[in-house]
């Protein structure tokens, strides 16, 4: 069978037919990029899991760093032409371990994903036993069988879940972890509404002699900002994220520990390199550096600003009608929502409701979900709009936006000029160095080809 002409290709696949020449696709892909970047300055942004990075972070990711490889630990390196990038990592790691206040710090994970891989080389061997958050009830892809967990061939236990409080049932969990002896204790969520009840479980942990493990990869911006709560003196032994939600850096991961065993370091550096990276991405590692840096400079006042902005979103929706999940605990005490909408036409049909009108949010599985194509909920972050300058007041205004299209029955085309007409004040970084520069530039240094 003869293969399809390039032409044919791409208009296959949704490219338009003018575009042919290699000439045509960079400028179709910089025009799309423009556009996208278009869409956002006119959006109101309410994922929980996405961020923006400063205008200083942003000139280092597109820096020579870029393109050059360090594999290994500085001065310790197998390639040459590591001077700088030795200074910035180091530097990163003692910012790391000051903003964190802890002993060890591994700036290396290219993802949260790969940080959990990471540690799982550390710690756990094919076979081994592992308690998590279930995925229904909140956990993280990575921690699941079909995600890093079982690339590992670590076997998962899941806590029992309190649906009342979007949270483990400590006494369950108590009783699991002594039935299963886990080499490893897992505590993380994608849904993080209320921090873990880590210190009620420090008998168990202690009786068993397990590792504890604290995924923070949406609540770490929180954690630098003194919020939340503190898992490395509540018990965790190692924590892991990844830093572009709540911490507003680049796309990246890192890992942290007080090293309550000597081993400790060592497992973690080798499950690392050569574990699961070879180089690892050393723009991003600068970037995370100045990420630091302004976190040690406006991170309290950021998570403080954050958390407050989800309450009051929390409460806004609450009053239009909608079904914000644990109104008896105040909604949240982090930076995201739930939201049932199955009386709403469910999850799905409102995320892309909301998307039409330029609110972005996600469809989210709730504890009594088995579809995850067709869940009952959306999962909505306060992080960004508050970098983007939002405070309590404006959440009235989103909170009624998302209620015309959701709970009223607005056609989406009704509210997105109302939407794009709000956000003109809101385009701007804030809690970061050169605060009140364009959060949406376009970096475009190439003349029109």
């Amino acid at each position: 069978m003869a293969e399809p002409s390039r032409d044919t290709f791409l208009i296959s696949n949704g490219i338009p037919e003018t575009v042919k020449t290699s000439r045509e696709i960079v400028q179709s892909v910089r025009e799309t990029t423009r556009r996208h970047n278009n869409w956002f300055k006119e959006s109101i942004p309410l994922i929980a899991s996405e961020n923006f990075t400063s205008p200083a972070v942003r000139e280092v990711m597109n820096s020579d760093l870029h393109n050059r490889y360090a594999e290994g630990l500085p001065g310790k390196r197998y390639y040459q032409g590591n001077i700088y990038i030795d200074e910035i990592e180091t530097l990163c790691e003692e910012v790391a371990r000051e903003v964190f206040r802890c002993r060890f710090a591994d700036v290396r994970p290219v993802s949260g994903t790969v940080a959990n891989l990471a540690v799982l080389m550390a710690f756990a061997k094919p076979g081994d036993k592992m308690t998590a958050v279930g995925l229904s009830d909140g956990g993280h892809l990575s921690h699941a069988k079909i995600g890093a967990a079982g690339l590992r061939g670590v076997r998962t236990h899941h806590y029992p879940f309190d649906k009342k409080t979007m949270n483990i049932d400590p006494d369950g969990a108590r009783r699991l972890i002594r039935e299963v002896k886990p080499k490893i204790a897992l505590f993380g969520q994608s849904v993080y509404l209320f921090p873990t009840p880590l210190e009620e479980l420090r008998d168990a942990f202690e009786e068993v002699g397990c590792v504890v493990w604290y995924d923070a990869a949406h609540v770490l911006g929180l954690i630098a900002g003194k919020r939340f709560q503190d898992p490395l003196r509540e018990g965790a032994d190692v924590v892991s994220g990844s830093t572009h939600k709540t911490l507003p850096g680049p796309q990246h991961g890192m890992m942290i520990s007080d090293l309550r065993r000597e081993s400790f370091e060592t497992s973690l550096r080798r499950g690392v390199f050569p574990g699961v990276t070879s180089n690892h991405h050393l723009h991003s590692v600068a970037a995370l550096a100045i990420t630091l840096a302004e976190t040690m400079e406006f991170g309290e006042a950021y998570a403080d600003q954050t958390i407050r902005n989800a309450s009051a979103l929390a409460q806004a929706l609450h009053e239009r009608g909608l079904d914000v999940l644990c109104e008896a605990l105040g909604f949240t005490e982090s930076h995201t929502l739930v939201i049932d909408v199955e009386e709403h036409h469910g999850g799905a049909k409102v995320a892309k409701a909301l998307e039409d009108a330029n609110i972005i949010v996600n469809k989210n599985l709730l504890p009594w979900d088995s579809d995850p194509v067709r869940p009952s909920g959306i999962r909505v972050g306060a992080q960004e709009i508050t970098r983007l300058g939002m405070k309590e007041k404006d959440m009235t205004d989103v909170a009624e936006f998302m209620a015309r299209v959701v709970v009223k029955g607005e056609a989406p085309s009704s509210v997105i000029e109302d939407v794009k007409t709000f956000k003109r004040d809101f385009t701007k970084a804030h809690y970061c160095f050169f605060e009140g520069q364009e959060a949406y530039d376009y970096p475009s240094f190439v003349d029109d080809m």
